[in-house]
Protein backbone atom coordinates (compact mmCIF):
# COMPACT_ATOMS: atom_id res chain seq x y z
CA UNK A 1 0.00 0.00 0.00
CA UNK A 2 1.36 3.42 -0.93
CA UNK A 3 2.35 5.75 1.92
CA UNK A 4 0.41 9.01 2.43
CA UNK A 5 3.41 10.97 1.18
CA UNK A 6 3.67 8.84 -1.97
CA UNK A 7 -0.03 9.30 -2.60
CA UNK A 8 0.27 13.03 -2.20
CA UNK A 9 3.21 13.16 -4.62
CA UNK A 10 1.06 11.30 -7.16
CA UNK A 11 -1.67 13.87 -6.65
CA UNK A 12 0.81 16.65 -7.40
CA UNK A 13 1.84 14.95 -10.64
CA UNK A 14 -1.79 14.52 -11.65
CA UNK A 15 -2.62 18.15 -10.88
CA UNK A 16 0.46 19.27 -12.80
CA UNK A 17 -0.86 17.46 -15.85
CA UNK A 18 -3.63 20.05 -16.26
CA UNK A 19 -1.04 22.77 -16.73
CA UNK A 20 -0.25 24.22 -13.30
CA UNK A 21 3.38 25.22 -12.81
CA UNK A 22 3.92 23.93 -9.28
CA UNK A 23 7.52 23.77 -8.08
CA UNK A 24 8.32 20.04 -7.83
CA UNK A 25 9.23 18.45 -4.51
CA UNK A 26 12.95 17.97 -3.86
CA UNK A 27 14.08 14.45 -4.69
CA UNK A 28 16.09 12.31 -2.29
CA UNK A 29 15.13 14.07 0.97
CA UNK A 30 11.53 13.00 1.52
CA UNK A 31 12.31 11.10 4.75
CA UNK A 32 14.54 13.33 6.90
CA UNK A 33 16.96 11.65 9.29
CA UNK A 34 18.02 14.77 11.22
CA UNK A 35 16.20 17.82 12.52
CA UNK A 36 18.35 19.95 10.21
CA UNK A 37 17.09 18.04 7.16
CA UNK A 38 13.50 18.34 8.42
CA UNK A 39 13.89 22.10 8.92
CA UNK A 40 15.26 22.44 5.38
CA UNK A 41 12.26 20.53 4.00
CA UNK A 42 9.85 22.74 5.95
CA UNK A 43 11.52 25.81 4.42
CA UNK A 44 11.48 24.32 0.91
CA UNK A 45 7.83 23.36 1.10
CA UNK A 46 7.06 26.77 2.56
CA UNK A 47 8.50 28.38 -0.57
CA UNK A 48 6.56 25.92 -2.76
CA UNK A 49 3.41 26.92 -0.88
CA UNK A 50 4.09 30.61 -1.45
CA UNK A 51 4.53 30.02 -5.20
CA UNK A 52 1.29 28.05 -5.23
CA UNK A 53 -0.47 30.71 -3.18
CA UNK A 54 0.32 33.29 -5.84
CA UNK A 55 -0.97 30.89 -8.51
CA UNK A 56 -4.15 30.61 -6.45
CA UNK A 57 -4.45 34.40 -6.18
CA UNK A 58 -4.11 34.75 -9.94
CA UNK A 59 -6.56 31.88 -10.57
CA UNK A 60 -9.04 33.58 -8.24
CA UNK A 61 -8.71 36.88 -10.12
CA UNK A 62 -9.24 35.03 -13.43
CA UNK A 63 -12.21 33.12 -12.08
CA UNK A 64 -13.93 36.32 -10.95
CA UNK A 65 -13.39 37.90 -14.38
CA UNK A 66 -14.71 34.84 -16.24
CA UNK A 67 -17.74 34.56 -13.97
CA UNK A 68 -18.53 38.23 -14.60
CA UNK A 69 -18.19 37.66 -18.37
CA UNK A 70 -20.50 34.65 -18.19
CA UNK A 71 -23.11 36.67 -16.30
CA UNK A 72 -22.88 39.47 -18.87
CA UNK A 73 -23.26 36.94 -21.70
CA UNK A 74 -26.32 35.45 -20.04
CA UNK A 75 -27.87 38.91 -19.76
CA UNK A 76 -27.14 39.55 -23.46
CA UNK A 77 -28.87 36.29 -24.42
CA UNK A 78 -31.92 37.26 -22.39
CA UNK A 79 -32.02 40.71 -23.98
CA UNK A 80 -31.67 39.31 -27.52
CA UNK A 81 -34.39 36.74 -26.88
CA UNK A 82 -36.72 39.48 -25.66
CA UNK A 83 -36.07 41.52 -28.83
CA UNK A 84 -36.71 38.48 -31.03
CA UNK A 85 -39.94 37.69 -29.19
CA UNK A 86 -41.15 41.29 -29.58
CA UNK A 87 -40.36 41.39 -33.31
CA UNK A 88 -42.04 38.04 -33.87
CA UNK A 89 -45.14 39.13 -32.00
CA UNK A 90 -45.37 42.32 -34.07
CA UNK A 91 -45.09 40.29 -37.26
CA UNK A 92 -47.83 37.94 -36.09
CA UNK A 93 -50.01 40.95 -35.32
CA UNK A 94 -49.67 42.29 -38.85
CA UNK A 95 -50.55 38.89 -40.30
CA UNK A 96 -53.60 38.54 -38.07
CA UNK A 97 -54.79 42.04 -38.91
CA UNK A 98 -54.46 41.43 -42.63
CA UNK A 99 -56.36 38.12 -42.38
CA UNK A 100 -59.23 39.35 -40.17
CA UNK A 101 -59.61 42.75 -41.77
CA UNK A 102 -58.71 44.62 -38.56
CA UNK A 103 -56.44 46.71 -40.74
CA UNK A 104 -56.09 47.21 -44.44
CA UNK A 105 -55.30 43.96 -46.28
CA UNK A 106 -54.71 43.54 -50.03
CA UNK A 107 -58.41 42.86 -50.81
CA UNK A 108 -59.60 45.80 -48.74
CA UNK A 109 -56.99 47.98 -50.39
CA UNK A 110 -58.38 46.93 -53.78
CA UNK A 111 -62.00 47.57 -52.81
CA UNK A 112 -61.38 50.99 -51.31
CA UNK A 113 -58.81 52.38 -53.69
CA UNK A 114 -60.04 55.05 -56.06
CA UNK A 115 -57.48 54.17 -58.72
CA UNK A 116 -54.93 51.55 -59.70
CA UNK A 117 -52.10 53.81 -58.57
CA UNK A 118 -53.67 54.24 -55.13
CA UNK A 119 -54.12 50.47 -54.90
CA UNK A 120 -50.44 49.89 -55.78
CA UNK A 121 -49.34 52.46 -53.21
CA UNK A 122 -51.44 50.87 -50.47
CA UNK A 123 -50.26 47.34 -51.24
CA UNK A 124 -46.68 48.60 -51.36
CA UNK A 125 -47.10 50.14 -47.93
CA UNK A 126 -48.45 46.86 -46.53
CA UNK A 127 -45.54 44.95 -48.01
CA UNK A 128 -43.05 47.50 -46.69
CA UNK A 129 -44.45 47.21 -43.15
CA UNK A 130 -44.36 43.42 -43.28
CA UNK A 131 -40.88 43.43 -44.82
CA UNK A 132 -39.57 45.79 -42.15
CA UNK A 133 -40.86 43.47 -39.43
CA UNK A 134 -39.22 40.53 -41.19
CA UNK A 135 -35.88 42.40 -41.15
CA UNK A 136 -36.28 43.21 -37.45
CA UNK A 137 -37.09 39.60 -36.69
CA UNK A 138 -34.12 38.32 -38.70
CA UNK A 139 -31.81 40.77 -36.92
CA UNK A 140 -33.18 39.80 -33.53
CA UNK A 141 -32.81 36.09 -34.25
CA UNK A 142 -29.23 36.61 -35.50
CA UNK A 143 -28.40 38.64 -32.41
CA UNK A 144 -29.85 35.91 -30.21
CA UNK A 145 -27.79 33.25 -31.93
CA UNK A 146 -24.61 35.33 -31.57
CA UNK A 147 -25.39 35.97 -27.91
CA UNK A 148 -26.00 32.26 -27.34
CA UNK A 149 -22.61 31.41 -28.87
CA UNK A 150 -20.94 34.05 -26.70
CA UNK A 151 -22.63 32.63 -23.63
CA UNK A 152 -21.48 29.12 -24.49
CA UNK A 153 -17.89 30.35 -24.81
CA UNK A 154 -18.11 32.40 -21.62
CA UNK A 155 -19.54 29.45 -19.70
CA UNK A 156 -16.73 27.22 -21.01
CA UNK A 157 -14.09 29.76 -19.95
CA UNK A 158 -15.71 30.08 -16.52
CA UNK A 159 -15.70 26.29 -16.07
CA UNK A 160 -12.02 26.11 -17.02
CA UNK A 161 -11.22 28.93 -14.59
CA UNK A 162 -13.12 27.07 -11.87
CA UNK A 163 -11.17 23.89 -12.65
CA UNK A 164 -7.86 25.76 -12.33
CA UNK A 165 -9.01 27.31 -9.06
CA UNK A 166 -10.11 23.96 -7.62
CA UNK A 167 -6.86 22.24 -8.68
CA UNK A 168 -4.71 24.88 -6.98
CA UNK A 169 -6.79 24.58 -3.80
CA UNK A 170 -6.23 20.81 -3.81
CA UNK A 171 -2.47 21.25 -4.30
CA UNK A 172 -2.38 23.78 -1.47
CA UNK A 173 -3.97 21.25 0.88
CA UNK A 174 -1.33 18.69 -0.11
CA UNK A 175 1.53 21.09 0.54
CA UNK A 176 0.07 22.10 3.89
CA UNK A 177 -0.04 18.42 4.83
CA UNK A 178 3.59 17.95 3.72
CA UNK A 179 4.67 20.94 5.78
CA UNK A 180 2.88 19.54 8.82
CA UNK A 181 4.58 16.17 8.27
CA UNK A 182 8.01 17.77 8.17
CA UNK A 183 7.26 19.96 11.18
CA UNK A 184 6.28 16.79 13.07
CA UNK A 185 9.51 15.15 11.86
CA UNK A 186 11.48 18.15 13.08
CA UNK A 187 9.89 18.02 16.53
CA UNK A 188 10.43 14.24 16.80
CA UNK A 189 14.02 14.30 15.54
CA UNK A 190 14.90 17.29 17.70
CA UNK A 191 13.59 15.45 20.76
CA UNK A 192 15.55 12.32 19.81
CA UNK A 193 18.71 14.33 19.24
CA UNK A 194 18.30 16.15 22.56
CA UNK A 195 17.73 12.85 24.35
CA UNK A 196 20.78 11.30 22.67
CA UNK A 197 22.87 14.34 23.58
CA UNK A 198 21.76 14.13 27.22
CA UNK A 199 22.53 10.41 27.31
CA UNK A 200 25.96 11.00 25.80
CA UNK A 201 26.65 13.79 28.30
CA UNK A 202 25.56 11.57 31.19
CA UNK A 203 27.76 8.71 29.96
CA UNK A 204 30.70 11.06 29.58
CA UNK A 205 30.17 12.43 33.08
CA UNK A 206 29.94 8.90 34.53
CA UNK A 207 33.13 7.91 32.75
CA UNK A 208 34.85 11.02 34.03
CA UNK A 209 33.75 10.32 37.58
CA UNK A 210 34.90 6.67 37.33
CA UNK A 211 38.28 7.75 36.04
CA UNK A 212 38.60 10.34 38.78
CA UNK A 213 37.70 7.78 41.45
CA UNK A 214 40.21 5.25 40.11
CA UNK A 215 42.90 7.87 39.94
CA UNK A 216 42.12 9.00 43.50
CA UNK A 217 42.34 5.41 44.79
CA UNK A 218 45.64 4.82 43.04
CA UNK A 219 47.34 7.97 44.13
CA UNK A 220 45.62 10.17 46.74
CA UNK A 221 48.66 12.39 46.69
CA UNK A 222 47.59 13.69 43.29
CA UNK A 223 44.09 14.67 44.59
CA UNK A 224 44.92 18.36 44.60
CA UNK A 225 45.98 18.15 40.98
CA UNK A 226 42.74 16.35 40.08
CA UNK A 227 40.72 18.96 41.96
CA UNK A 228 42.55 21.70 40.09
CA UNK A 229 41.77 20.03 36.77
CA UNK A 230 38.11 19.89 37.72
CA UNK A 231 38.14 23.57 38.65
CA UNK A 232 39.64 24.36 35.26
CA UNK A 233 36.91 22.27 33.66
CA UNK A 234 34.24 24.16 35.57
CA UNK A 235 35.69 27.48 34.43
CA UNK A 236 35.80 26.19 30.85
CA UNK A 237 32.18 25.08 31.13
CA UNK A 238 31.30 28.53 32.45
CA UNK A 239 33.12 30.20 29.57
CA UNK A 240 31.32 27.93 27.12
CA UNK A 241 27.95 28.70 28.68
CA UNK A 242 28.64 32.46 28.59
CA UNK A 243 29.77 32.25 24.93
CA UNK A 244 26.66 30.27 24.06
CA UNK A 245 24.48 32.84 25.83
CA UNK A 246 26.13 35.67 23.88
CA UNK A 247 25.58 33.77 20.61
CA UNK A 248 21.89 33.36 21.45
CA UNK A 249 21.43 36.96 22.55
CA UNK A 250 23.15 38.61 19.58
CA UNK A 251 20.66 37.33 16.94
CA UNK A 252 17.80 38.20 19.29
CA UNK A 253 19.10 41.75 19.62
CA UNK A 254 19.50 41.96 15.85
CA UNK A 255 15.93 40.72 15.35
CA UNK A 256 14.65 43.26 17.86
CA UNK A 257 16.48 46.00 15.97
CA UNK A 258 14.85 44.88 12.72
CA UNK A 259 11.46 45.00 14.41
CA UNK A 260 12.05 48.64 15.32
CA UNK A 261 13.02 49.55 11.75
CA UNK A 262 11.26 52.51 10.22
CA UNK A 263 10.99 53.59 6.61
CA UNK A 264 12.46 56.75 5.15
CA UNK A 265 10.05 59.34 3.78
CA UNK A 266 8.10 58.18 0.72
CA UNK A 267 7.56 60.24 -2.43
CA UNK A 268 3.93 61.30 -1.91
CA UNK A 269 1.20 61.39 0.70
CA UNK A 270 -0.62 58.38 -0.78
CA UNK A 271 2.55 56.28 -1.02
CA UNK A 272 3.52 57.29 2.52
CA UNK A 273 0.11 56.06 3.68
CA UNK A 274 0.76 52.73 1.95
CA UNK A 275 4.18 52.41 3.64
CA UNK A 276 2.78 53.34 7.06
CA UNK A 277 -0.10 50.90 6.67
CA UNK A 278 2.23 48.04 5.69
CA UNK A 279 4.50 48.79 8.66
CA UNK A 280 1.51 48.81 11.00
CA UNK A 281 0.81 45.15 10.11
CA UNK A 282 4.10 43.85 11.55
CA UNK A 283 3.67 40.81 13.72
CA UNK A 284 0.49 39.60 12.01
CA UNK A 285 0.68 36.01 10.74
CA UNK A 286 1.22 34.84 7.19
CA UNK A 287 -1.85 32.94 6.00
CA UNK A 288 -2.07 31.75 2.41
CA UNK A 289 -4.41 33.84 0.19
CA UNK A 290 -5.22 36.20 3.10
CA UNK A 291 -5.62 39.94 2.48
CA UNK A 292 -6.10 41.28 6.01
CA UNK A 293 -6.76 42.79 8.31
CA UNK A 294 -5.82 39.99 10.72
CA UNK A 295 -3.46 37.99 8.47
CA UNK A 296 -1.78 38.30 5.08
CA UNK A 297 0.09 36.60 2.32
CA UNK A 298 2.72 38.64 0.47
CA UNK A 299 0.52 40.16 -2.25
CA UNK A 300 -2.39 40.46 0.18
CA UNK A 301 -0.26 42.74 2.39
CA UNK A 302 0.69 44.92 -0.61
CA UNK A 303 -2.92 45.09 -1.80
CA UNK A 304 -4.12 46.03 1.70
CA UNK A 305 -1.45 48.71 2.21
CA UNK A 306 -2.05 50.43 -1.13
CA UNK A 307 -5.81 50.04 -0.78
CA UNK A 308 -5.58 52.14 2.39
CA UNK A 309 -4.00 54.84 0.21
CA UNK A 310 -6.83 54.66 -2.36
CA UNK A 311 -4.74 52.72 -4.90
CA UNK A 312 -6.37 49.54 -6.21
CA UNK A 313 -4.03 46.60 -6.88
CA UNK A 314 -4.94 42.98 -7.74
CA UNK A 315 -4.28 40.22 -5.19
CA UNK A 316 -1.46 38.66 -7.20
CA UNK A 317 2.29 39.28 -6.89
CA UNK A 318 2.87 38.70 -10.62
CA UNK A 319 0.09 41.11 -11.59
CA UNK A 320 1.29 43.69 -9.08
CA UNK A 321 4.86 43.46 -10.36
CA UNK A 322 3.64 44.23 -13.90
CA UNK A 323 2.03 47.51 -12.82
CA UNK A 324 3.68 50.91 -12.54
CA UNK A 325 7.16 51.76 -13.81
CA UNK A 326 10.28 49.58 -13.36
CA UNK A 327 13.18 51.32 -11.57
CA UNK A 328 16.71 50.22 -10.76
CA UNK A 329 17.85 49.38 -7.26
CA UNK A 330 19.85 52.59 -7.16
CA UNK A 331 16.72 54.59 -8.07
CA UNK A 332 14.40 52.73 -5.69
CA UNK A 333 12.74 54.73 -2.94
CA UNK A 334 10.33 53.99 -0.07
CA UNK A 335 6.93 52.84 -1.29
CA UNK A 336 8.21 51.09 -4.42
CA UNK A 337 7.22 47.45 -4.87
CA UNK A 338 10.04 44.92 -4.64
CA UNK A 339 9.42 41.55 -6.34
CA UNK A 340 11.36 38.26 -6.45
CA UNK A 341 11.82 35.15 -8.62
CA UNK A 342 10.86 34.44 -12.23
CA UNK A 343 7.99 34.16 -12.66
CA UNK A 344 7.33 36.50 -9.77
CA UNK A 345 6.00 34.69 -6.69
CA UNK A 346 6.92 37.03 -3.82
CA UNK A 347 6.54 40.77 -3.29
CA UNK A 348 6.97 43.40 -0.57
CA UNK A 349 7.02 47.15 0.03
CA UNK A 350 10.44 48.83 -0.11
CA UNK A 351 11.46 50.98 2.87
CA UNK A 352 14.78 52.34 1.65
CA UNK A 353 18.31 51.47 2.81
CA UNK A 354 18.01 47.96 1.41
CA UNK A 355 15.06 47.09 3.67
CA UNK A 356 11.50 46.00 2.93
CA UNK A 357 8.37 45.06 4.86
CA UNK A 358 6.78 41.81 3.69
CA UNK A 359 4.77 38.73 4.68
CA UNK A 360 7.51 36.07 4.30
CA UNK A 361 6.02 32.57 4.29
CA UNK A 362 3.84 30.04 6.10
CA UNK A 363 4.58 29.95 9.84
CA UNK A 364 6.09 33.44 9.83
CA UNK A 365 4.74 36.96 10.44
CA UNK A 366 4.81 40.32 8.65
CA UNK A 367 8.23 41.77 9.33
CA UNK A 368 11.01 44.05 8.14
CA UNK A 369 13.91 42.34 6.38
CA UNK A 370 16.72 42.97 3.93
CA UNK A 371 15.75 42.75 0.25
CA UNK A 372 18.67 40.32 -0.08
CA UNK A 373 17.23 37.81 2.41
CA UNK A 374 15.21 36.06 -0.33
CA UNK A 375 18.32 34.85 -2.14
CA UNK A 376 16.98 36.20 -5.44
CA UNK A 377 17.62 39.42 -7.34
CA UNK A 378 15.03 42.03 -6.28
CA UNK A 379 13.10 43.86 -9.01
CA UNK A 380 11.69 47.29 -8.14
CA UNK A 381 8.54 48.87 -9.49
CA UNK A 382 7.11 52.33 -8.78
CA UNK A 383 3.36 52.81 -8.42
CA UNK A 384 2.04 56.31 -9.10
CA UNK A 385 0.20 57.78 -6.12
Amino acid sequence: MASPRTARRAALVLAGAIGLALTPASAGAEEPTTSQEAAALVAARGHDLEVLTEQFNEAREGLAAQQAAAQAAAAAVSEAQSAADAAQEQLRGIARSAFTGDSMGSLQALMTSGSADEFVDRVGLLQAVAGHQDVLLDQAVAAGEAAARARTEADRAAREAQDRYDAVVAQQADLQAQIQDYQDDYARLSAEERRAALEAAAAAQAAQQAAATAQDAEDRVDGDRVDGDRADGDRADGDTERASRVEREEPAASAAGAGRATAAAAGSGAIQTAVDTAMAQRGKPYVWAASGPGSFDCSGLVQYAFGAAGISLPHSSRMQSAMGTPVSRAEARPGDLVAFYSPVSHIGVYLGNGQMVHAPTSGDVVKVASVDVMGATPKFNRIAG
